[in-house]
C-alpha cells in the first residue's frame, strides 16, 4: 500500500504575519520547511476576507512548491484568481465571515447544480477540483454528481471528540465514508483538525491517499521548528 500522503497547510504562519501588518513571518518560508522536512504539498487557503493567506502568497508558492492545493469558497473574485494561478488541486469550502477556521463540509446536497457549474469551470481549464464535504453517505452520492473527482473527508467529529467511546463512533463513520467514497470512484482525502495523537487512526483508513493538516502542525512549531514538526507527525502518520 503506497504511504498516505501529508500535505501542510500554512494559513496560521500568515495569521501571525498580518495580524501585526509585518512582512514576516513568512508562509512561503515556512512551506519551504515544511517540503524540506518531507511533506507532500502545501495548502493554503485564500479567503474572500483575505485574512491569512493573501494572493502574493499563492503566486509565489505556485512557482515553487511541488504540488499547491488552494482551498476556496466560491467568491467570484478568488474563483478568478483560482484560474489565473492554476493550482494543481482546488479545494471547494464553505465560508462564513464570522467563523474561526472552516466549520464543516460543503453543502453539495443542497446545491448540487451550483457546485457543479464550479467543479466544471475549474476542471475545463485543467484544474482538479476537490469537495470539502462530511462523512455522510448522502453529500457523497451529491458530490458524484458534480463531476469532481476528489473529495476530502471533514475529520472535525472524529478530532473534536469529548472522549474516547466518541471518537471510536466517529471514527467508523469515517470508515464508512471513506469506503463509499471510493465505491462513487473518488480519490479520498482527510483533514480538520487532525493532530500527532490521533491522526494514526484516520491514515489506517485504507482509502485515504492524504491528509491535509496545519493548526496542530504550526502550533508545534513554534514549540520545534516546522521541520521538526513535519518530521514528527509524519512519524506518528506511518505508526
Amino acid at each position: 500500500m503506497e504511504p498516505v500522503r501529508l500535505s501542510v497547510n500554512v494559513d496560521h504562519v500568515a495569521t501571525v504575519r498580518n495580524v501585526r501588518g509585518t512582512s514576516y513571518p513568512d508562509p512561503v518560508h515556512v512551506a519551504v520547511l515544511a517540503l524540506n522536512a518531507g511533506a507532500d504539498g502545501i495548502v493554503v487557503h485564500l479567503r474572500e476576507d483575505r485574512r491569512h493567506i493573501r494572493e502574493r502568497d499563492v503566486e509565489i508558492l505556485r512557482a515553487t512548491a511541488p504540488r499547491l492545493c488552494l482551498e476556496l469558497a466560491r467568491a467570484p473574485d478568488v474563483l478568478e484568481f483560482a484560474l489565473q494561478v492554476q493550482p494543481d488541486l482546488a479545494l471547494l469550502v464553505p465560508e462564513r465571515r464570522e467563523e474561526l477556521t472552516t466549520e464543516g463540509g460543503l453543502d453539495v446536497r443542497g446545491d448540487v447544480k451550483g457546485v457543479a457549474n464550479v467543479v466544471s469551470m475549474l476542471q475545463e481549464k485543467g484544474i482538479p477540483v476537490c469537495l470539502f464535504v462530511d462523512p455522510e453517505e448522502a453529500q457523497l452520492e451529491a458530490a458524484a454528481r458534480t463531476g469532481a473527482r476528489v473529495v476530502e473527508l471533514h475529520t472535525g467529529r472524529y478530532a473534536d471528540a469529548p472522549n474516547d467511546a466518541h471518537a471510536a463512533r466517529e471514527l467508523e463513520v469515517l470508515r464508512s465514508a471513506a469506503a463509499h467514497a471510493a465505491r462513487l470512484g473518488f480519490q479520498v482525502h482527510a483533514g480538520h483538525g487532525l493532530r500527532r495523537d490521533n491522526v494514526r487512526a484516520v491514515a489506517r483508513i485504507p482509502e485515504v491517499e492524504e491528509l491535509a493538516i496545519g493548526h496542530a502542525l504550526v502550533a508545534r512549531a513554534l514549540h520545534v521548528g516546522m521541520e521538526a514538526a513535519v518530521r514528527e507527525m509524519r512519524k506518528a502518520i506511518r505508526g
